[in-house]
């Protein structure tokens, strides 16, 4: 039981985790507002477990690190990485010459 929607959001992020959450209601407009508000990786409206493997799933707080599914899982098992060669033979001033560092 709970006070009101302010109370509700107290209570439901007062937990060390925060994988899942969902609610069930007929105000739609209201579930957005609490969905956007409560710390959870996944929020329901009127649905519970139900997963799109394209779309991200995982959680907050103790529930777990980084996200499985969807483009998401793929960052969690790559790392950008810059290679910068150059061709030129001409000697070069980086420090000395400003034009020389974007030619």
């Amino acid at each position: 039981p709970f006070k009101d929607e302010a109370h509700a959001l107290e209570l439901a992020n007062d937990s060390k985790y925060g994988l899942g959450a969902g609610v069930w209601t007929r105000d739609v407009k209201r579930a957005h507002r609490i969905g956007r508000d409560i710390c959870a990786g996944v929020f329901w409206i009127n649905a519970h477990h139900r997963s799109d493997p394209s779309a991200p799933w995982g959680g907050f707080k103790d529930s777990g690190i980084g996200r499985e599914n969807g483009i998401d899982s793929l960052n969690e098992y790559t790392a950008a990485k810059k290679m910068v060669v150059r061709m030129a033979e001409a000697k070069e001033d980086w420090f000395g010459d400003v034009s020389s560092r974007y030619s």
